[in-house]
């Protein structure tokens, strides 16, 4: 990956590495930096991690096993549809 600035896109395809804290040090250090100076990719950030305390607290067996699909499809082709 590059070593300049990050763009505000690459941090949205990066979030997920990051918040499971399996980027390499230097990209971590582009993604935070980048954090510091772009107000929208903090309150994105801060999104994500919100979604994931909210999803946390859903039991599984809420899910319909359609929906289940759906989603497990949807997050499957996300990259390809972007």
């Amino acid at each position: 990956m590059s070593t300049g600035e990050l763009t505000c896109q690459e941090l949205v395809e990066l979030v997920t590495e990051y918040l499971e804290h399996a980027l390499p040090p230097r990209e971590r250090n582009r993604f935070e930096e980048h954090l510091t100076t772009c107000p929208g990719c903090r309150i994105h950030l801060a999104q994500v991690q919100e979604t994931i305390r909210a999803l946390g607290r859903v039991p599984p067996e809420s899910l319909s096993e359609r929906a289940e699909r759906d989603l497990l499809a949807a997050f499957r082709g996300w990259k390809r549809n972007v």
